[in-house]
């Protein structure tokens, strides 16, 4: 659905620690108080593991299953064991159905249109403009002036960067 333009997405995208996820949690919340239906990904590059031993999904898993879905009247989680790093269009198409916006953190090296989140003191170079400008980045979230010829938006201001995303991302066709 991310190459038919009916899904659209926006990765943001800095170095650990930066503030991508309280960022996120404020956009996220801007956004949905506007009535949009607003999906989260999460990419993180480290192992994690839902399943403890014990529990009937772990045991599922040890028995040789290669995905468990555990669902209740509240909630779903999908467990599927892969053989190499996932493609994020792919996972947007088959996990966002429905949704007018998901906001990704992470996956700086995706295709996926993306906003850098930047803070003075605390980043250390930009990631959006390591031997030229990467086209992919729409947008720099940031708590200084930085002098560059893309968007800045300002970090403190989740009004702005949800204001952005509307403008720039579900207004535009900028993922197809």
């Amino acid at each position: 659905m991310t190459r038919s333009g009916i899904l659209k997405a926006v990765s943001f995208v800095a170095k650990s620690g930066t503030g991508k996820t309280t960022l996120l949690e404020k956009v996220i919340t801007e956004l949905s108080q506007r009535g949009y239906r607003v999906g989260a990904c999460k990419g993180v590059s480290h192992r994690f593991d839902f399943d403890r031993p014990g529990k009937d999904s772990f045991r599922m898993a040890q028995a040789g299953s290669e995905a468990t879905l555990i669902c209740s009247a509240e909630k779903l989680a999908f467990v599927k064991n892969l053989t190499g790093p996932p493609n994020i269009e792919q996972l947007l198409d088959d996990y966002f159905t429905g949704f007018d916006i998901v906001l990704v953190e992470g996956h700086k090296s995706g295709p996926l249109p993306k906003i850098e989140v930047y803070r003075a003191g605390y980043s250390e170079s930009l990631l959006c403009c390591r031997e030229q400008l990467d086209p992919t980045y729409i947008a720099v979230a940031t708590d200084c002036l930085l002098d560059m010829q893309i968007p800045q938006l300002d970090l403190n201001n989740p009004t702005e960067v949800a204001d952005f995303i509307v403008t720039e991302v579900l207004s535009q066709s900028l993922t197809n």
